[in-house]
């Protein structure tokens, strides 16, 4: 039997203008609402090596219904098992982001600078932590978004996925978090490359224009950062409630002209009220004469 999904997805991946190898990798299952961006850390072919194993294990571990932490941690191992087995991976790791839907809730694991930000009600919010001196900095409000991203130190990161090994409830490994996702939001997983050569606004503006296609909003998102520098691995995965349109949308627009129509004028409006004060007025009057009249009548 089809399910219904209550979401709709989208994904674009790019080398960039600067890299020749592209190290993202991402993972996305629209029926079990599984969604994955990785970002491939060891240069060469240790950090897609990486960023592989960590796909491969994670959506295995997640089919098993083992929990985000746990199907982390599973990969993490994994990395650093294969690096230790073979000299030419050595130092391989990966960073990521991981987001499963369940019902109208979504779970976030996350590790590392990769990022998973909520749009809603015309607004677009950082939802993960940059795990970096750079990121952590921004976050306190000690760097403002601009600085943060033309900061020397910007790649540097203080968690990884594969470099050492850990448990699942390891202390500041996994970060996650759970909120709501209402069918007129949208959420967007990204690498650092998105977020490297754009800031928030400018993919904000990016998302408003979206019209019921994710993967264009998905590869104008990719193509816009590259047009800004493409400094580095690009990948996007844009998820969009089942009741999402941008604020800039032509079937928004359409919608507002449609109500604007049904709507009175507000010209009308005012006539509509002055003329209900005169007819106001007017019965008064002739109701004040008449009493008199009736009076002085009954007088004489």
């Amino acid at each position: 039997m089809a399910v219904t999904v209550k979401w709709r997805s989208g994904v674009a991946t790019d080398a960039g203008r600067v890299r020749s190898d592209n190290e993202d990798r991402y993972y996305v299952e629209d029926e079990r609402g599984v969604f994955l961006v990785v970002d491939g850390v060891g240069g060469h072919a240790a950090g897609e090596t990486a960023a592989e194993i960590a796909v491969d294990v994670i959506s295995a571990q997640i089919a098993a219904k083992q929990s985000i932490p746990h199907a982390i941690a599973a990969a993490n191992n994994e990395i650093y098992r294969q690096a230790s087995a073979d000299e030419s991976l050595q130092g391989m790791a990966c960073v990521l982001t991981l987001a499963v839907i369940q019902e109208d809730k979504v779970i976030v694991g996350h590790v590392g600078d990769s990022r998973l930000y909520l749009i809603w009600n015309g607004a677009m919010r950082k939802l993960t932590a940059d795990h970096s001196p750079v990121g952590e900095r921004e976050d306190r409000g000690e760097l403002t978004e601009e600085e943060a991203m033309l900061h020397p130190r910007r790649h540097e990161v203080f968690r990884d996925v594969g470099s050492r090994p850990r448990e699942a409830d390891t202390e500041e490994f996994v970060e996650v978090k759970e909120f709501q996702l209402k069918p007129d939001a949208a959420i967007l997983l990204c690498s650092d490359g998105l977020s490297d050569c754009l800031t928030s606004a400018q993919m904000s503006e990016i998302i408003e224009c979206y019209d019921g296609d994710p993967v264009q909003t998905a590869l104008d998102l990719v193509e816009t950062a590259n047009e800004a520098g493409g400094t580095d691995n690009i990948t996007a995965i844009f998820i969009a409630g089942a009741d999402f349109l941008g604020s800039s949308s032509p079937e928004m627009a359409a919608a507002r002209e449609r109500h604007a129509i049904t709507r009175p004028r507000d010209g009308a409006l005012a006539r509509r009220s002055w003329k209900s004060v005169l007819t106001g007025r007017v019965a008064f009057l002739i109701y004040g004469l008449l009493l008199g009249l009736l009076l002085a009548l009954r007088f004489r």
